[in-house]
């Protein structure tokens, strides 16, 4: 297959490479207003579930200072990178970019605490997408996977932290400046400390088998899947839209919306994720109709006519005005990660040569790999495998056994070195040296959280015997930087017993990391 170029697509000259304050820096000129962009190689995947949220406080930091303006500009922060970027006259940009970098250089932490409440308030009314938990099934509670959790480090993370993160991620080696714009604008000034260029973070698995599926979700159906960067497979994901489209609306009337959406993990592959909407009394007839378009694709029953639309389509994006400045993000984003940007010419005659049995083998390689989110049922009848509900093959923990107030049947274990939850189906164990983060509440409660997405919830009030004592093995064993230390319950946050049998379904094991969602 041939190599694609992160992004919309590949830059077309005439591009400037320049440095500025020893950042990186490319320039392509515009017609229109001047945008600048300043990217960092850090984001929410270089984190830990303990300190998730940390960059994204770095970001709303160093914006603070600017407050209210005309000036079009924002900060961004994704798995990868943190993006800060305005739009206006070239004096404007260049007074935003080093408004942004003295802010770097000498955050204003006396804001920590307001900026930790506004960012849980962000998080409290930001809707969450329907594939949201997907990350934390592939991934776990690391890397790639963090991005399905609530932001623990908002809660717990000092001034200290913050500022440490800040002179070691969002150094100038760290960083790329672009601007649309033929020459460096008068004034910059960005010095920012020296460092270490951070390579994209590897990515974990917590799935042993794929293609597989989990069960949540009423909106309808969801998938994602990896495939090896290339221009077949943005091809792919742009004629598996489509399908999705025509198969699902347009001839059975399933679904209102659908869509299919290609995007760059890191240097070598990246996730295809696909959506189609579903109304309750229609979710079979969508999961039915969402499968067969896949096995359609990768057997290769796929028409010329649907290469040449999607091709097509691509190629659009050369049709712009000023498309190297429209492209410059993405070539800094190449520049950021080391990725290679093939030239416009080079994805031209890629795209020129796609066939539909390049189409077949990207759809293949789609489905090994996917995971399927279905609405409440199962999807082995398309030969999808559940994914793991129990730690799997996991011994007894030896320790202190603390009988269910709720079911005789469900048992929990502490011991000198892990956690157990026992039910009459399953065991879930999270080991002290591979939690991942450990949620202290000052009522005795304690939410430990593996970094393969487990979780198991310890509260004294729902188990025989859960002393003052037995909880201070935990906090004595997990590691101190896996430990979040949260504010006092409402009382009436702190669970009670409320009869036999919820005791088993509270323990449905990674489920229950999706409690993580709840905002307090």
């Amino acid at each position: 297959m041939s190599q694609e170029t992160r992004g919309p697509g590949p830059l077309t000259a005439p591009v400037l490479r320049t440095e500025v304050d020893g950042i990186r820096t490319v320039l392509a000129a515009s017609s229109g207003q001047v945008t600048g962009g300043l990217f960092f190689r850090v984001g929410v995947a270089d984190e830990t579930l303990a300190t998730t949220g940390i960059t994204h406080l770095v970001e709303h930091l160093a914006l603070h200072r600017h407050g209210l303006s005309d000036l079009h500009f924002n900060g961004a922060t994704t798995a990868t990178y943190t993006l800060f970027h305005a739009t206006g006259t070239a004096e404007e940009v260049v007074t935003y970019l080093n408004g942004v970098c003295a802010a770097l250089r000498d955050l204003p932490l006396e804001r920590l605490e307001t900026e930790r409440e506004i960012l849980r308030t962000e998080a409290a009314s930001r809707g969450r997408g329907p594939g949201h938990q997907l990350p934390l099934w592939r991934y776990g509670a690391q890397g790639y996977g963090l991005s399905s959790y609530s932001e623990h480090g908002t809660w717990h993370l000092t001034a200290d932290d913050v500022r440490d993160w800040a002179r070691t991620r969002f150094t100038r080696d760290n960083a790329v400046l672009w601007i649309t714009s033929a020459a460096v604008p008068e004034g910059l000034d960005l010095t920012l400390p020296a460092g270490t260029p951070h390579p994209l973070p590897a990515p974990s698995s917590a799935l042993p088998v794929t293609p597989a599926y989990i069960a949540g979700g009423s909106g309808g159906v969801v998938m994602d899947g990896i495939v090896r960067r290339s221009t077949a497979a943005s091809v792919l994901t742009e004629v598996l839209g489509r399908a999705l489209f025509t198969d699902l609306r347009q001839k059975g009337g399933y679904s209102y919306a659908t869509d299919a959406h290609y995007s760059p993990r890191d240097n070598d592959f990246a996730t295809v994720t696909a959506f189609a909407d579903a109304l309750p009394q229609k979710q079979d007839a969508v999961a039915g109709g969402f499968v067969d378009v896949l096995a359609r694709l990768r057997a290769g029953s796929i028409e010329q006519a649907e290469l040449d639309s999607a091709r097509a389509k691509i190629l659009k994006q050369y049709d712009i005005p000023d498309v190297a400045a429209a492209q410059l993000p993405s070539y800094a984003l190449d520049l950021l990660t080391g990725h290679r940007h093939i030239t416009d010419d080079e994805h031209r005659a890629e795209l020129a040569a796609v066939t539909v049995d390049d189409l077949a083998e990207a759809a293949r390689e789609l489905h090994s790999t996917a995971l399927l989110q279905v609405p409440g049922g199962s999807a082995e009848w398309a030969g999808f495998t559940a994914a793991p509900q129990w730690s799997y093959g996991t011994s007894p923990v030896p320790g202190s056994r603390h009988r269910s107030l709720e079911d005789d049947s469900v048992l929990l274990t502490v011991g000198p070195d892990a956690v157990s939850l026992t039910t009459p189906v399953g065991r879930v164990v999270v080991r002290y040296a591979d939690c991942a983060a450990l949620l202290v509440h000052p009522d005795g409660g304690r939410h430990l959280t593996g970094l393969d997405g487990f979780q198991i919830r310890v509260e004294p009030t729902l188990h025989a015997g859960l002393t003052p004592d037995r909880t201070a093995v935990i906090d004595a064993a997990v590691p101190p930087s896996a430990v979040v230390r949260m504010p006092p319950r409402d009382p009436e946050d702190i669970p009670r017993p409320e009869g036999r049998g919820r005791a088993r379904r509270r323990a449905s094991s990674r489920l229950g990391a999706l409690l993580g969602r709840r905002r307090r």
